[in-house]
């Protein structure tokens, strides 16, 4: 009657057993640590790098206890903060002899401090929130005027080449503050160029107006056009952001929209609040020029820009360009990795229709002639690209060059959203030290810890053996959610460690039911063994009910909420799940190995009275 089959409990016992692993991570802490990464495209994180700064560690004797090379990074671990200090000064020389012209991010992080053995079957700890782990919060204020001046700039070159192309004279294009001015002398042609605007820029109103002799159209956005235009901004400035941090090794970043023209940025485990600065600022931007080939043969290279060609060997050729420049990042709309008819890796770039025309003019009259991509970053040029014309080609072509599969991945990336559509401004900086951060988990474990205490204690007292199994099945079903968070790599933060208090508060409700129903079978004359049996298939309804209602407010948290609710409303989800489970199936197989083997009980310990 009260039997589990042998698989059953061999389930739970696994089960128990994963979670014990899954859950052990969290209590190895975390190590002060050194990460370097690429600040440019072209430079990568690589063993020989790796071999640079084993080799200047050594030879300053700063021990170091792990380095970690992962596909854009490389974390170094030390065994405090101060040798972790010490390592990062001399790191950044070693790796950046020239600061002003850097190639690396130099930060410093936190790494788990978990076994091998543990990281080898992706046992990891669960990440911290700001709130527990330190780190810095950051509100920038997106310039929205700008983010629509820059639109107003494209759409005005773009007019300049469609009315030429049209062959619709006019005097002049400028724009003025939110307005496109454009001046004629002929109102035939005033009534074209208006004809024209409102077919090829939907997005524009354009009225009439006379400054004297001169005939004027004046264009300027829609108000639907110039919202989408600000709503487009903020969302490429967030996903340029989101590429950035991953420079820092932050696990788990929290980048989001906060009222119409703000974004908050929060970064635990940063300690170095002023390269986070200096890395979510960064500004990166292609040009495309023709190569002055004459200076290159020794000619005179007054007039031209100068930039390096990194090969892929290690040596540099420096480039001359011409100033004038054909293409600029804004013109490119998509960029994809992929590869050339030769088999070598390329990147499939996608131009707007102007760029595209511009393109198309510039290939056909410099055919069998040099091209050069410019990658601008940190105010620094580098030729990324230096490639012969073969043919006139317009909004589409590839990128080629001395690229591995792996850059052409993060060149791809980089003209998707490598660049902002708008200014930011930092409004707000606020740091919260680890120091801080310690003391809240601890406030937070204390907090579990003494209720969990409590509660033990009590169902101990006033439900004797049966209260012991219940407090075995919430310890249980606390070791169960840990492991989901940790498995799932969710967040906690300070409202997640309430919402586990919470979750146990919960959870030892379904005992309780339980035992109840169990009291009551045997008041109402039902063996010892029936008593079980009943309470627990007849409390089983109450217990899902009361489930799921709170199951149905929680998730209308997670889906509708932000920030710290939607992380109070993961946890408090999880822990509906595993306390169901512990309550009901541990809890019982636990019950039925007291009880189950033994063909007559005479009494149940359930009570301060042993009840017959």
């Amino acid at each position: 009657m009260n039997r589990f089959p042998t698989w059953k409990y061999a389930l739970i016992g696994i089960t128990i057993i994963v979670a014990f692993l899954y859950t052990l991570p969290n209590f190895f802490g975390e190590s002060p640590a050194v990460q370097i990464s690429s600040v440019k495209t072209t430079v990568k994180v690589d063993d020989a790098l790796v071999s640079r700064i084993e080799s200047a560690l050594k030879s300053a004797a700063i021990p170091y206890t792990g380095a970690l090379l992962e596909t854009s990074s490389l974390r170094v671990r030390f065994a405090d903060t101060d040798t972790q200090l010490k390592a990062k000064d001399l790191i950044s020389k070693t790796v950046n002899p020239d600061p002003a012209n850097a190639s690396y991010v130099v930060a410093l992080n936190l790494l788990p401090s978990s076994p091998s053995w543990l990281t080898a079957i992706h046992a990891l700890p669960m990440y911290l929130g700001l709130d527990l782990r330190g780190g810095v919060h950051f509100l920038l204020q997106v310039d929205m005027q700008a983010a629509i001046t820059k639109r107003l700039e494209g759409i005005a070159g773009e007019l300049r080449r469609d009315l030429r192309d049209k062959d619709i004279r006019y005097h002049g294009i400028a724009r003025d503050g939110d307005t496109i001015k454009i001046r004629f002398s002929d109102p035939t042609m005033r009534a074209r160029a208006e004809a024209r605007i409102l077919t090829t820029e939907p997005d524009l109103s354009v009225d009439e107006r006379d400054e004297g002799q001169e005939l004027l159209l004046v264009a300027k956005f829609k108000p639907s056009a110039a919202k989408t235009t600000e709503e487009r901004a903020i969302k490429q400035n967030i996903t340029t952001l989101h590429n950035r941090v991953n420079e820092l090794g932050v696990a788990e970043p929290i980048i989001q929209q906060q009222g119409a023209d703000r974004v908050v940025v929060e970064l635990p485990g940063v300690q170095d609040t002023a390269k986070a600065k200096e890395i979510l600022g960064r500004t990166a931007t292609l040009e495309v020029r023709l190569v002055d080939e004459e200076a290159m043969r020794g000619g005179s290279k007054l007039g031209d820009d100068i930039f390096p060609e990194r090969h892929r060997d290690g040596t540099i050729e420096m480039v001359p360009v011409k100033k004038q420049v054909i293409i600029t990042g804004d013109q490119f709309t998509d960029a994809q990795a992929t590869f050339d008819q030769d088999h070598r890796p390329a990147v499939s770039v996608q131009l707007n229709d102007a760029g595209g025309a511009i393109m198309r003019q510039v290939t056909r009259e410099n055919l069998h002639h040099l091209m050069a991509i410019v990658l601008f970053e940190k105010g620094k040029g580098e030729a990324i690209s230096v490639a012969r014309i073969q043919g006139e080609f317009g909004s589409r072509f590839q990128i080629t060059g001395n690229f591995s599969p792996t850059e052409t991945a993060d060149l791809s990336l980089l003209i998707r959203a490598g660049s902002l559509a708008a200014p930011m401004d930092i409004v707000e900086e606020r740091t919260v030290g680890p120091s801080l951060g310690k003391e809240n988990i601890q406030k937070g474990f204390d907090s579990t810890k003494w209720g969990f205490t409590a509660i033990v204690i009590f169902m101990s007292l006033y439900y004797s053996l049966f209260g012991v199994v219940a407090a075995v099945s919430l310890a249980c079903n606390l070791l169960f959610l840990v492991a989901l968070l940790s498995m799932l790599q969710a967040t906690l933060t300070l409202p997640g460690i309430a919402a586990i208090a919470l979750a146990l508060g919960m959870a030892i409700d379904a005992n309780v039911l339980i035992n109840e129903r169990i009291r009551e079978e045997i008041r109402g004359g039902q063996t010892p063994q029936a008593a079980i049996k009943s309470g627990y298939e007849r409390a089983w309804g109450t217990i899902l009910d009361s489930n799921i209602t709170t199951l149905i407010a929680g998730l209308a948290l997670l889906i509708f909420g932000q920030g710290p609710v939607r992380g109070f409303a993961v946890v408090h989800c999880l822990g509906i799940l595993t306390s169901m489970f512990s309550a009901v199936t541990v809890s019982r197989g636990m019950v039925n190995l007291i009880y189950g083997h033994r063909r007559r009980v005479a009494k149940l310990a359930i009570g301060n009275t042993a009840w017959k």
